[in-house]
């Protein structure tokens, strides 16, 4: 078995026993039933769920949300980041400002977003947005500067043209980092959206998940929540499948 199978399977085995452990532990009562479900309760709720179509409308809301978040903080944050690698100054500038970005707590500024843009999608957006971007900036500004020197040094000689230095050099070589900052944006992108979604909205697996809370429904609220995290998990696991593909690239002889 190689080594990458070994982790694989490593992390399913972890995974599974969690799973197998919260279930004995909910079903003999160690765990109050008011305080958390067994995970088969949770998927049997799940189903009733799809089955009955009652979360359709919800998770199309919350995904189209944080798929217009997640794409909007890749292309902004990748333009910042290539943009503000090119101006030292003002990089240098900014950095104390990155370092610092995610202690600021911008929920405070729901209310002032729903007074601009109005009760809708948009200021879910704007958070999902804000949040992720600075996460990609920072990973692009991490990916150019581990670019080798050697590399872009060729690509002069080989008098190629920036955009296709750009597109066989600069890029292949930061591609490692660049998916890093992009499951940072897709996880930031969700925060964003959901936590959102919980402060006030009125749909989305957030607020489906709060009015879950408020109404002691723990079925719907577990459910909605083990999706969640099955899906955040799910997709971040591809991304890092071809995160390390980059990686074995970039350090192939």
């Amino acid at each position: 078995m190689s080594r990458q199978a070994a982790i694989f399977w490593t992390r399913v085995a972890v995974i599974v026993g969690f799973v197998v452990a919260l279930e004995i532990l909910c079903r003999m009562k160690v765990i109050d039933p008011l305080t958390l479900i067994p995970p088969s309760e949770m998927v049997t709720a799940l189903w009733r769920l799809f089955v009955s179509g009652r979360i359709w409308d919800d998770l199309v809301q919350t995904f189209s949300t944080v798929t217009i978040a997640f794409v909007f903080s890749v292309v902004v944050g990748l333009a910042l980041g290539a943009l503000v690698h090119a101006l030292l100054r003002v990089r240098r500038s900014i950095d104390p400002l990155l370092a610092s970005y995610y202690s600021i707590p911008f929920f405070v500024f729901y209310p002032l977003l729903i007074a601009l843009f109005g009760l809708n999608k948009v200021p879910l957006i704007v958070i999902g947005f804000v949040f992720a971007t600075a996460a990609m900036v920072i990973s692009t500004l991490n990916g150019l500067d581990r670019v080798p020197r050697v590399m872009t040094k060729t690509a002069r000689v080989m008098r190629l043209s920036p955009s296709t230095a750009v597109w066989r050099v600069t890029l292949p070589a930061a591609a490692p980092y660049l998916f890093t900052g992009l499951k940072l944006a897709l996880a930031y992108s969700f925060i964003g959206v959901i936590a959102g979604e919980f402060i006030l909205s009125g749909g989305g697996l957030g607020y489906s998940i709060a009015y879950a809370y408020n109404n002691f429904d723990n079925q719907t609220m577990y459910a909605l929540m083990m999706f969640v995290l099955v899906v955040a998990a799910v997709t971040n696991g591809v991304l890092h499948m071809w995160e390390q593909r980059m990686l074995k690239w970039r350090t192939r002889p």
